[in-house]
Order: C-alpha cells, then structure tokens, then sequence
C-alpha cells in the first residue's frame, strides 16, 4: 500500500509549531530586536566595522546555507538547519532551538516547492518587521508539486546566488558594494570549478542513458543532457516516500539486467529496501553506481565541495560506463 507523501506528512505536524514559536518569543525577548549597545556604536562610528549590522540568516537547507554564507563574508551569520548527511531532509521536525533562531533572522531562505513547509510555517508563526523570506521555489519560479531539488539545477543555483545578493544589499545598504563584490568572487572563482565541470560533462556525455533512484537526479540529468530511462513515475514515488508500482520495478530490473543504462545514480540519504535491491543489481552487472545526497556531505562541506566530489565521481562513473 503506497505511504504516504511527503508534504502530507509535514502538514500533520503543524500544531506544534505555535508551541515551538512561542517559546523562541520567550527565549529571544528582550534581545532579538535589541539596538546596539553604546559601546557597538562607537566601534562601528571609529572604525567602520560592520559587526553590529551583522545580518542574521537562517537557511532551511545547508546547500543553501553554504552559499549565504559565502555571499556574505563576515557581514552574516548563517544557521543552517537541515544539515546532517545521514538524516532524510523530508522527515525533519523543527526545535524549539530552530524556532529562536528563526525569530532573530533578518533573512530567511527556504526551499519551498512542498520540500520543507514547516520552515515557511515558522517564519509566519514569528514574524519580525523588515525580515524577507526568499523562497527558492517562487525565485526559480517551480510551484508544489514540482521537483524541488532546484540545488541540482546550475541554472538555479545562479538564479538564488543573484537573489542572496540582491536581498543582502537591500537588508544593508552600505554594504551594497562589498556584497557585489563577493557575488563575483563566488560565482568567478570560488564556484568555476563546478561550472566548468557542468560543461565538460555535457560536452563530452549529453544523450548518454542513466538509470536514478529517485527525482532528486533529474534537475542535474537535464543541466548535463543525459537521458534518465527510469520511468518518471517511479522516481517520483521514492522521492514522495510511496511504493513503487510493480509495472516501474519490472522495467527498471529489466534496463539493469540488460545494462540499458550506463550509470545507476541514488540518493544516500533515501535508500528504500526498493533502491538498495537495485544498487545490488547495477553492481552485480557490472553497471557503475553513484551516490548524490541532498545535503553537504561531509558535514562542513561548502557547496561547491560537495557538488565538484560527486560531478567528478560521476565523470569517472560515466568514463567506465561508456568506455569512453
């Protein structure tokens, strides 16, 4: 019988998020919105240290945390949430640790796109004058029910790096051209290896057949033109957290016992009894496996860590693949 979805599962949650906003109220009054003392003043007046506009940003997701805090630089602070490899991002519940820090943010960034409601659901329990919320989802312009794994999507990631910067620079002014300058250095220099090899890869693999686990390989599959056999509807049903029909497991069994595909791509972090029985079968076919995950693996990883390790596992994977 199919489990449940899910976004379904985080709407069942939602009464406890009163409780959890009205604790983050009691532990962060008084301070959340404090001016700065006049000590702080003088040191930003004699000095032109930024510390005390510090922006505070709290990032549902690591992958998106990474990237804030770079844009950033030591004009931010960044509390990521959802950042542990070993954990399902979609099984998350809030803290009450997370509601207080959701209550100091100036800027919140969520995913959105049915991925991680509750974190929306936060920010609206506490609002705070002057915060933006960016929603990943609404910036790339994918609703619910769309594929929300949008980090795996280059174009995407580009579109939020500009949106960061841009809500950075709105939230301080001043600051407008330290923030511009390192957009630039991100996306020329710390991010060109992952671009670079986004390129490669489709030049030399575009058209090549893959199999996948489940839809969060889409988004990257399309940016480097390789073709997902995988039926659509069974990437979809183990990315929701449903049962796969019997019809879409016969036909991944069969491209796997056929070495129609040339690489098998799963995610780590959603290894159902399903996936694993086909990660055993791509290996026993001699079919290379890779792993995606959908948070920084390992932890402390920046972004493009993370995204050059597993675009250069895929490019050898592909190379053994194709013979090529």
């Amino acid at each position: 019988m199919p489990g449940p979805s899910r976004p379904t599962r985080w709407w069942r949650r939602a009464t406890g998020w009163a409780v959890l906003a009205a604790a983050a109220t009691l532990l962060t009054s008084g301070c959340a919105l404090a001016p700065p003392s006049a000590q702080d003043q003088a040191s930003a007046g004699s000095s032109g240290s930024a510390a005390s506009r510090t922006i505070d940003v709290v990032a549902a997701e690591s992958v998106w945390g990474s990237l804030a805090q770079q844009l950033g630089g030591d004009r931010v602070r960044v509390r990521s949430i959802i950042a542990n490899p070993d954990a399902d991002p979609h099984d998350y519940e809030p803290t009450v640790a997370d509601a207080t820090a959701m209550a100091r943010a100036r800027l919140v960034i969520d995913n959105g796109i049915g991925y991680d409601s509750w974190a929306g659901k936060l920010a609206d329990a506490d609002p705070v004058d002057g915060r933006t919320v960016l929603t990943v989802g609404d910036v790339v312009g994918v609703a619910d029910g769309g594929n929300p794994h949008r980090w795996y999507s280059p174009t995407d990631v580009r579109t939020v790096i500009d949106r960061i910067t841009a809500a950075y620079q709105a939230l301080d002014p001043p600051a407008a051209p330290t923030f511009a300058a390192r957009h630039e250095t991100v996306l020329r220099t710390d991010l060109a290896e992952y671009f670079d090899l986004v390129a490669q890869l489709r030049a030399s693999y575009e058209g090549t057949p893959v199999g996948a686990s489940e839809s969060i390989v889409s988004p990257l599959a399309e940016a480097l033109g390789l073709r997902v056999l995988t039926p659509a509807s069974f990437l979809s049903a183990v990315s929701e957290g449903s049962d796969p029909t019997a019809a879409d497991k016969a036909a991944v069994d069969a491209q796997l016992a056929g070495r129609r595909i040339k690489v098998y791509l799963y995610n780590s972090q959603n290894a159902t009894p399903d996936v694993q029985r086909q990660v055993d079968a791509a290996r026993a076919a001699g079919i290379p496996v890779v792993t995606v995950t959908e948070t920084l693996t390992p932890p402390g990883a920046s972004f493009q860590q993370w995204q050059v390790t597993q675009l250069k596992a895929l490019a050898a994977a592909l190379a053994r693949g194709t013979g090529a």
